[in-house]
């Protein structure tokens, strides 16, 4: 028998188009009575689901993360009662004998016994920024896309810009194309399009737009590279409403940028913001955080075996991000903290895991700098670890270990005469 911990409680099944509501009310005497309804996913259904709660003075509502069906309902019943998101693998009922109601029925009774592990759902603000962040990533990749493509109309004409040209989307490459793609099949002289800058000859610049492009790569080019400037004229404007989102999140973005890898480009720290918050209250510790971001090793242990410690697929967004500002970090040299760890870990268990291990320094530091609002230093990152009592270090073991967390050792103690 299960302690009931919610007297009053109501579990929602949510789908496209119904959605299936069970209040669960437990008397003095421990009977439960339970009421249930259907609903429309139309606006007036969420409203009506809504005056049905407060007709039974319901606020706490349990309901699966179904798609991006919930935030709707999510959206109404905020407002009124305390909302409770779930991720199906913890609602998940047994096989066969399964219908919509006894779905809502069996997520209101586990969440009346407080076995629901609720999932981070960050302020509407917050909200609205992971949306439209997540949108110009999106935007991001279907320009690399386009480039792709544009670039294959170019191999396959035996035009080798991207030989000569660093960026073959340049201001030098695209003067050369647009040319190319003006006057088809004609000889022309190079020089006039490139810029004073450039490394590269002119006579291999030259010798490298010595090919003949077809009517038909002619028409894909041009449609390319009209849709890249398309795509870039639309990131442009969600950069310009990003920005205007985060005005109230200066004082946090100014500390994230003290992290290393995040001062260079200011929609790197808008990234980090976007995803885990502002607000640190909702992670008890750094460890919580980095379990949250999949950046930590599982728990599937059985008689004193383990059975897998592969990371979780949570934090599709956010580990990209840490991953690139990882790969740059273990290359310089100004933060050796990050370097040290990462030739530690890679010497044993290889890069991947090396690379991981330095996001989750990252999210350390995140965690310490939004929580005690202070910028970025070396022990910010350090994970919280219990040091046994009986550990014993060497003078050169305890120098060498300080240097390694970032502080300079300097060898200015009085002498003694």
């Amino acid at each position: 028998m299960f302690k009931i911990c919610r007297k009053n409680c109501c579990g929602l099944d949510v789908h496209k188009t119904w959605i299936y509501g069970c209040i669960g009310i437990t008397d003095t005497n421990g009977r439960t009575e339970y009421k249930q309804a259907r609903f429309s996913a139309f606006s007036k259904g969420l409203k009506e689901l809504s005056d049905w709660l407060a007709k039974y003075d319901c606020k706490d509502v349990c309901m699966e993360s179904t798609g991006k069906y919930w935030i709707p309902v999510m959206n109404i019943l905020e407002k009124t009662c305390f909302v409770t998101l779930s991720h199906p693998k913890y609602t998940k009922p047994q096989k066969g004998n399964k219908t919509d109601r006894k779905d809502a029925k069996w997520i209101c009774d586990l969440f009346m016994c407080d076995m629901v592990k609720p999932s981070f759902i960050p302020p509407p603000e917050i909200r609205q920024l992971r949306d439209l962040m997540r949108y110009r990533f999106k935007l991001t990749n279907m320009i690399t896309g386009e480039k792709n493509r544009a670039l294959n109309c170019l191999t396959v004409s035996n035009l080798k810009l991207d030989d000569v040209f660093s960026d073959v989307f340049g201001k030098s490459s695209r003067a050369i194309t647009n040319y190319i793609l003006e006057h088809p099949g004609e000889t022309f002289d190079v020089a006039p399009f490139v810029n004073c800058h450039c490394k590269t000859p002119i006579e291999e610049i030259q010798a490298a737009v010595d090919g003949a492009i077809s009517k038909e790569q002619a028409l894909k080019l041009r449609q390319c590279l009209a849709h890249i400037d398309e795509l870039d004229a639309h990131k442009s404007k969600i950069e310009q409403e990003i920005f205007l989102l985060v005005e109230p999140y200066t004082a946090a973005l100014d500390l994230l940028r003290t992290v290393p890898g995040l001062n260079t480009n200011p929609m790197t720290a808008i990234a980090i913001l976007s995803e885990i918050g502002a607000d640190m209250s909702v992670f008890p510790t750094s460890k919580h955080l980095t379990s949250w971001a999949g950046c930590c090793p599982r728990n599937d242990k059985s008689d004193r075996k383990i059975k897998s410690t592969r990371i979780s697929r949570a934090g599709s967004y956010l580990k990209p991000v840490l991953v690139q500002i990882a790969n740059a970090l273990i290359k310089s040299k100004k933060n050796p903290e990050f370097k040290e760890r990462y030739r530690r870990i890679k010497a044993r268990r290889g890069h991947k895991k090396a690379i991981i291990a330095i996001c989750r320094m990252l999210l350390t530091a995140f965690w310490h700098i939004l929580s005690n609002l202070e910028p970025y230093s070396p022990h910010c990152s350090a994970s919280e670890r219990v040091v046994a009592s009986h550990k014993v270090l060497t003078t050169s073991q305890a120098l060498n270990l300080l240097r390694i967390r970032g502080y300079v050792i300097k060898d200015d103690f009085p002498v003694i005469t």
